[in-house]
């Protein structure tokens, strides 16, 4: 008896109807349905003459519907989760039930006694189980929808009337612990303004959307993730919004929606100036990357960093046969660790501490590897740390690569890749120079492979951009964290400028120009319009509505540029096979004469005299004219 009780306690505390529960009333409607299609067909006094026959004939045909509910997992669901998948399974039952309650009386004879029953009765019957199983399941779950919603929840619009809103809509209202109400929609579309779409009423996107929210209630805007270039370019009306109190929730940059698969609230966040800022969508055939590093041994360095861990996680989705991990950065390095055994357990992952300048340990790497692609994102990159450390920036930068490069030619990998930066073209800067010293000799290497003077046959590709947004060290977290201490905001000059890629883009156009590149190229992306770093810092503080936030102007650092160089000048760049990819035309050098030239400047780093170390930069690369430094000095002698 007690574990009868307990039995009837589990069954009936659960969150959801027990799946007998909802067979039974499915039953019910069977029963219910044959005797009510029988009575509207032949009448109430001829029904109650064969009743006995109408309910043997009933339980065979109840029969049947349930091996259908069975075959199409009716009852598995919770009623007030129904969607619209569930109605079709219901109809599939049904039409399935019926074709097998037709069998069976085609079978029998018309003089058997299922012959009580016509065939104008099943179809009849069949429409009107559907229309009670429909119904319930409909009510129930309107009902739910509308009383169940906790106090907490916010009333919501979005932005989008098409693909990308109603996935959005379909979200809300399916998902149990929806943290919004679905109020409405936001459309451009003027034909489409004051409509009603699933029920609820189509808003103009227009500079009345605040006080009607406001008037309405609503406190939230969803954004489509197919909308988000309306949202940018309609700065005043976010403005406006955030204003007004309403926060503005946006899918991650990263989230390329495909259209077809399902949208997560969970992924939303509120909009920050990166969504904002004017940018091209990137569009990357990443096919031909997949060919060619499908079932290859990948080396990526500097993995942990920001661009290296963005590139070990596109890489790992074309399944390579191993990843070689390479960074200094051992709690990083773990996190990567423990990512690539969390979603790609099935990818051999290598994760390795290491100093790339150590020669003998990145050779026992390369000996017990052998990687066929090498993507080297190793360097130190802050201006100015590497302004007052230019022997850190010429043992890391500079050897670092020229060991790397050095060992993928001896144990023949095919292709090296190198991300470069913008600070290395007219470099300012001992971190940009150090960088264009490392483009010369990969160059002047992949030359002298090609004009048999080094035996190799490894491809050296190098690819250079700008700022990327979200990267370690980068000007938004730090505006952010600024904010968020209630400032000031800390601007170097007011007419500072700099170009802003995406780091999934930047990663994306890193793997296809490495891939695609036949070696000695240095490719150079289209970074879209510079920003203003002062105007960037306003529009932060206006998003994050806080009030009284100054924005303090602090003077140019050591070694940096009031103006990044234009990458894609057509008079210094040449057309790729990709729009946004380009060919920087430099001079190029004679291997020889590099390589010993590095040798000169790598004993000089030894001496650890700065000035010294600097000079002998400069006499690698003329161009190099220090800025706000104490290095320029060395420019006037």
């Amino acid at each position: 008896m007690r574990s009868l009780k307990q039995l009837a306690n589990w069954y009936f505390s659960r969150s959801a109807l027990p799946y007998w529960t909802i067979l039974i009333l499915d039953c019910l409607f069977v029963v219910f349905a044959g005797l009510l299609a029988f009575t509207v067909h032949h009448g109430s006094e001829h029904t109650l003459d064969v009743i006995g026959q109408v309910c043997l004939t009933m339980v065979v045909f109840l029969i049947c519907f349930v091996i259908a509910f069975r075959l199409f997992h009716t009852y598995d669901g919770v009623i007030r989760y129904s969607s619209f998948t569930d109605l079709l399974r219901i109809g599939g039952a049904v039409v399935t039930a019926t074709l097998l309650i037709a069998v069976i009386m085609m079978t029998a004879g018309p003089n058997s006694w299922l012959a009580a029953f016509g065939y104008a009765d099943i179809i009849l019957m069949a429409l009107f189980v559907v229309a009670f199983m429909w119904t319930v399941r409909v009510w129930v779950k309107t009902i739910f929808e509308t009383t169940s919603k906790r106090s907490n929840t916010r009333k919501a619009y979005i932005l989008g009337i098409k693909t990308g809103g109603v996935a959005l809509a379909k979200s809300i209202r399916s998902s149990a612990d929806s943290p919004f109400t679905l109020a409405g929609f936001v459309t451009s579309d003027p034909d489409m303004e004051n409509r009603m779409l699933m029920g609820m009423k189509v808003h103009p996107f227009s500079n009345d959307l605040p006080e009607i929210m406001k008037r309405n209630k609503v406190n939230t805007l969803i954004v489509s993730p197919l909308k988000m270039d309306e949202l940018r370019e309609s700065e005043e009306l976010v403005n406006s919004l955030v204003e007004a109190g309403i926060k503005i929730l946006v899918m991650p940059h990263a989230k390329e929606w495909d259209g077809k698969s399902d949208l997560r609230l969970a992924d939303l966040h509120p909009v920050n100036v990166e969504d904002l800022l004017p940018r091209e969508k990137i569009e990357v055939d990443m096919q031909a990357a997949a060919d060619l590093l499908h079932g290859n041994v990948v080396m990526i360095t500097g993995a942990a960093g920001s661009i290296g861990s963005e590139m070990v996680r596109q890489i790992a989705t074309y399944s390579p046969s191993r990843l070689v991990l390479v960074d200094q950065a051992e709690t990083p390095m773990h996190d990567i660790r423990l990512m690539m055994k969390n979603r790609w357990p099935d990818i051999q992952a290598e994760t390795i501490v290491a100093d790339i300048a150590d020669r003998k340990v990145m050779e026992r790497i390369f000996e017990e590897y052998k990687p066929e692609y090498v993507f080297h994102a190793a360097a130190y990159k802050h201006v100015p740390m590497m302004e007052d450390n230019p022997y850190e920036a010429v043992v890391n930068n500079v050897d670092g690569t020229r060991v790397i490069a050095d060992l993928a030619v001896k144990y023949g990998t095919k292709k090296f890749v190198m991300v470069s930066t913008d600070k290395a073209v007219n470099p300012t800067n001992v971190m940009g120079c150090s960088k264009r010293i490392c483009e010369i000799y990969v160059q002047s290497l992949d030359k002298a492979i090609k004009e048999g003077e080094v035996k190799g046959v490894t491809q050296f590709v190098t690819t250079r951009f700008g700022n990327v947004l979200g990267s370690n060290g980068s000007v938004i977290p730090i505006f952010e964290e600024q904010i968020r201490k209630g400032g000031p905001i800390t601007v170097t000059h007011p007419d500072i400028i700099r170009f802003f890629m995406l780091i999934p883009e930047a990663c994306k156009l890193v793997i296809e120009a490495g891939t695609m590149g036949k070696g000695g190229e240095i490719y150079v992306f289209d970074m879209g319009n510079p920003v203003k770093i002062a105007d960037l810092a306003k529009r932060m503080i206006k998003l994050s509505g806080a009030k009284n936030i100054e924005i303090k102007f602090t003077g140019l650092r050591d070694g940096e540029k009031l103006y990044e160089e234009v990458l894609n000048d057509e008079e210094i760049t040449l057309p790729t096979f990709h729009p946004k990819i380009k060919v920087a035309k430099v001079r190029e050098y004679e291997f020889d004469a590099v390589a010993t030239e590095i040798d000169t400047l790598v004993n000089e780093a030894s001496t650890n005299d700065d000035m010294q170390i600097v000079a002998a930069m400069k006499r690698i690369v003329p161009e190099f004219k220090s800025q706000h430094s104490k290095y320029q000095v060395l420019d006037k002698k």
